[in-house]
């Protein structure tokens, strides 16, 4: 075939070879150096189940220096560091996630915890395409202050249109005490508005309570169902996936009793395991929603994938 344009293969190289190197790699070198963007996380995470929409929010997250301190108080060092070493996790430092979650029944928004502020939770859920004047309920699984934070401010209430729900136990165990500053600040000021429930009732249709004492003395945990599935609002039965979950009998300094929170522990992740029941913890990993697995005896913290994502 002959060349009309009277460039030849030879010539093309020759040209190409002619221009300077500096000159193809000018442009690259003039771009400014990309600026460090820090750490960063998505605020929401939404599912399926059945027929149900869950969304976890993450409100915030901290670093938390000599985690001993408050994990695996009753083992030594050296169990805790090799028990570390085997997670691929740092014996000086954890990272502390707070996660409440909204379940969206189709006829129902209900809010599980209230975060650690007003405005930690309002901007979380303004994030997932909620407004606070949207939530239905609100479920307080227990009363800390990074579960109760969000219910009030200085403007008042937070969830206004909303039913607020507590267990009992939980409620009369610390109106009976003046040792909750939280409880002071944002439940008994509000203590009108609050309904009071026992283990067994339903916050909705398809929203059941059960207890899981122990953490705190009426914590509760709430299984939701709907066409066949099932998961779990587990709240702080495990306040780390390795150091309470993996090893349920080591104790953690913000459990109230800690026996009954290492039998509560035992309890749930045998039939958390058992049932393969998904469950979202209030304090794990973002986004915060894993399996719970049998291993070598004990248990182990398996994150989700994409498995609530089909439904």
């Amino acid at each position: 075939m002959s060349n009309k344009t009277g460039v030849t293969r030879r010539g093309l190289i020759a040209g190409a070879a002619a221009v300077p190197i500096a000159a193809t790699i000018a442009p690259q070198m003039a771009r400014a150096k990309a600026e460090m963007k820090g750490v960063g996380m998505t605020r929401f995470n939404r599912m399926k189940l059945g027929n149900f929409e869950v969304t976890t929010l993450l409100v915030g997250t901290r670093t938390v220096e000599n985690p001993q301190n408050i994990f695996g108080m009753n083992v030594s060092g050296e169990e805790f560091a090799e028990v570390s070493a085997a997670a691929n996790i740092p014996t000086d430092a954890a990272q502390f996630f707070f996660t409440p979650t909204v379940v969206n029944t189709g006829n129902e928004l209900v809010l599980f915890d209230a975060g650690l502020s007003p405005e930690s939770i309002t901007g979380a859920l303004e994030a997932a395409g909620y407004a606070a004047d949207q939530i239905d309920t609100v479920v307080i699984t227990h009363m800390h202050g990074d579960h109760v934070g969000g219910v009030a401010g200085e403007n008042g209430v937070t969830f206004a249109n909303a039913k607020h729900v507590t267990g009992r136990v939980e409620f009369d165990a610390w109106a009976a005490s003046d040792s909750n500053k939280a409880f002071e600040g944002k439940i008994r000021p509000n203590a009108e508005r609050f309904d009071m429930i026992e283990a067994g009732a339903s916050v909705a249709s398809g929203i059941t309570a059960e207890a899981a004492f122990g953490h705190t003395p009426g914590h509760m945990a709430y299984r939701i169902e709907s066409e066949g599935k099932q998961l779990m609002i587990a709240a702080d039965f495990a306040n780390h996936y390795v150091w309470s979950l993996a090893y349920p009998d080591w104790e953690v300094k913000f459990d109230r009793d800690k026996a009954a929170a290492a039998a509560t522990r035992r309890k749930m992740l045998d039939m958390l395991a058992a049932d393969q029941i998904p469950f979202v913890g209030y304090h794990m990993p973002w986004p915060g929603v894993g399996y719970v697995e049998t291993h070598d005896g004990g248990y182990k913290y398996a994150p989700a994938s994409y498995q609530l994502m089909l439904g």
